[in-house]
């Protein structure tokens, strides 16, 4: 009897594999395989490139980078609110606005689910690529390097969001140990361990952004290890490791106008590190509706009117005379867009998401938009970060002050510190508004409970550093897992 990929329901790991095409990004999918079929129809160059297509699709579905992720990592904050009509909760929106989620919450299912689909892409990957000796050995070994980025990713959301998570570091083969494998949490530190291994294993692997050119743009590189690596850091506050990493991000240059790295003709640009690609239109394999749920809302719009920008967010670009950066964050009733779409004053909110915006959209669900999530600005927001750690303020003032001269601002005037923390946390906010980082940079800088009572919010010290682990997967751990305290 042929051995079948086995399928474990409580953490969605199914294998679907992809057809491959002239784009890496083709998303047909095939059955579940046989081991004796793998090591026949799929040993060759393709067949090797199709397993790691089928990781990559993963980040285009609904459950792992669109309407669950944007209320978990920016709804929550005090950049977003819940938006769209009153009465329209957007499932669980209006909880994870209001911080009174719980871990029955279905978000929190969906996002965990959805990343551990994609790291067991990973696994199955990195199994089986060695034994595909039919395919080149270079290319086999730049899969490898870019399975275990994308490994290493999901796993850094993981860790952000739930703290001390199960470590599936193999494929499931359905044994006692293996069952206690996927329900037995880790903690954050061994998490934080098994992503940098993979990411220095990703770096040794990988080429250079420049490497990759027609359909393989967008491809994990080793700038994009070395940058995820140095955030990985940066949440363990190993100071040092973080500029050491930072350094190594080379060939990477600031977007001279802020408003273009959002636009479609800036997607994978010069100062793109790392963005999840979304091409959309029919039959093209866009990010599911992740610009539709965030687009205006009402007569006139084009969407559904979530993770509309907080008045709190308004006012910081204001009191900063940010005008460049908060009129390419964020779309107001009554304006013209770049692309000439007018926005009445008949939509529903005051403010949108601009950085969701794409200009292709025209209503099919999955647009034409992708999601920046390594830039080279934060590079330097983190070296900055970390050289003020260390007590070179001066130094970190040089990496600051470029972000901010790009957005048409003058230098800082903070010399202390303590003040160029606090110029450093408010860069971060204004630069990096809606790309899902906010909520993760409170709490890991110490500010949620001040920030979020500013904001109307009650941020609960020692509950909500970490989202709830999801109920479904407490109830089917059997008592190998217990959940976070205070839910």
């Amino acid at each position: 009897m042929k051995k079948k990929i086995i399928f474990l329901s409580v953490l969605s790991l199914s294998f679907l594999n992809q057809n491959c095409s002239d784009d890496y990004l083709d998303t047909a999918p095939t059955e579940q395989i046989a081991l004796e079929d793998i090591l026949s129809e799929y040993n060759n160059n393709d067949g090797a490139e199709s397993f790691v297509t089928s990781i990559y699709a993963k980040y285009l579905d609904w459950n792992t980078s669109t309407f669950a992720w944007i209320g978990i990592s920016s709804i929550t904050s005090d950049d977003a609110d819940k938006g769209s009509s009153p009465g329209d909760s957007g499932s669980d929106k209006d909880v994870l606005d209001a911080l009174t989620f719980s871990s029955t919450s279905p978000s929190f299912q969906d996002v965990w689910e959805g990343h551990y689909q994609a790291i067991n892409r990973s696994n199955q990957a990195l199994k089986y690529l060695p034994l595909l000796d039919k395919a080149d050995a270079s290319l086999r070994s730049r899969l490898e390097g870019e399975a275990k980025f994308l490994r290493a990713f999901s796993y850094f959301i993981l860790v952000r969001s739930y703290g001390d998570i199960p470590l599936v570091n193999k494929v499931f083969e359905n044994t006692e140990e293996d069952r206690t494998m996927v329900f037995t949490r880790k903690s954050k530190a061994e998490i934080y361990a098994f992503i940098e291994s993979d990411l220095q294993a990703a770096i040794a692997a990988l080429p250079s952004k420049s490497a990759y050119t027609g359909s393989n743009m967008g491809r994990a590189s080793k700038g994009a290890a070395h940058a995820l690596l140095a955030k990985v850091y940066l949440y363990q506050k190993k100071w040092q490791q973080v500029v050491d990493q930072c350094d190594q991000v080379v060939g990477y240059s600031l977007t001279p106008n802020f408003q273009d790295i959002y636009k479609v003709s800036g997607e994978n640009n010069a100062e793109s590190v790392f963005e999840i690609q979304g091409k959309g239109g029919p039959s093209q394999p866009g990010i599911q509706q992740y610009s539709q749920v965030q687009g205006a809302r009402g007569a006139g719009g084009w969407g559904w009117g979530f993770n509309t920008p907080s008045q709190s967010l308004v006012d910081a670009f204001n009191s900063e005379g940010d005008t460049e950066r908060r009129d390419a964050t964020i779309i107001f009733r009554n304006s013209t867009l770049y692309d000439g779409r007018i926005v009445p004053a008949t939509v529903e909110n005051p403010y949108y998401n601009y950085k969701a915006y794409s200009s292709a959209f025209t209503g099919d669900d999955d647009s034409d938009a992708n999601i920046r999530y390594l830039r080279y600005s934060e590079v330097l927001l983190m070296k900055a970060e970390a050289l003020n750690e260390l007590g070179q303020t001066s130094n970190a003032a040089t990496y600051l002050n470029q972000v901010r001269n790009r957005a048409g601002l003058a230098n800082s005037t903070a010399t202390t510190q303590a003040n160029m923390r606090t110029a450093i946390y408010k860069e971060r906010r204004l630069e990096l508004a809606f790309e899902h980082d906010r909520w993760f940079d409170l709490v890991r800088t110490g500010q949620a409970q001040a920030a979020m009572a500013a904001n109307g919010k009650t941020f609960k010290v020692g509950v909500h550093e970490v989202f709830p682990i999801p109920n479904k997967f407490i109830l089917e751990a059997k008592g190998l897992a217990t959940q976070n305290p205070g839910y």
